[in-house]
């Protein structure tokens, strides 16, 4: 099965998925994960964590036409709304030489750890944002379907 989903993979052009925010493989479910009576988060309060984002993301885009969620944020907006601390400046340098990451998929971690820290209510991205968000594109095509 792997094989398949590495052929289909190497069919989507680089710029194309370089388009894509957010890479997830879903692999099965262990049946002991199923099972096990651990607390997870109600998908009340997830909901309640959105809209306060969405509202966070509303307020940082007042009088912007067009604007009103980070994706849709230039690439000027970015660096003044995405600003990272020098670790930060660092993992994110690391991470798109050794994932050999294009320009577009730097502006998406960005705009993806800001979502992030929204969902936090987080003033300014934290680490655990970034390393989340580069998280979310390392799924290169060489490594998925394995």
């Amino acid at each position: 099965m792997g094989g398949e989903v590495q052929k289909y993979l190497n069919r989507i052009s680089g710029p194309l998925f370089d388009r894509i925010d957010i890479h997830i493989e879903v692999v099965p479910v262990d049946f002991n994960d199923l099972s096990n009576s651990r607390q997870t988060e109600h998908s009340d309060a997830i909901r309640k964590r959105v809209l306060i984002a969405r509202k966070i993301q509303e307020k940082r885009f007042e009088g912007m036409p067009g604007v009103y969620a980070n994706a849709q944020m230039s690439a000027r907006m970015l660096r003044k709304v995405c600003s990272l601390n020098e670790t930060g400046k660092l993992l994110i340098k690391t991470a798109m030489e050794r994932l050999g990451l294009s320009a577009r998929a730097y502006d998406r971690i960005l705009k993806v750890s800001r979502t992030i820290a929204d969902l936090e209510n987080a003033d300014q991205i934290k680490l655990e944002h970034l390393a989340e968000a580069i998280n979310y594109r390392s799924l290169d095509r060489a490594s998925w379907g394995k």
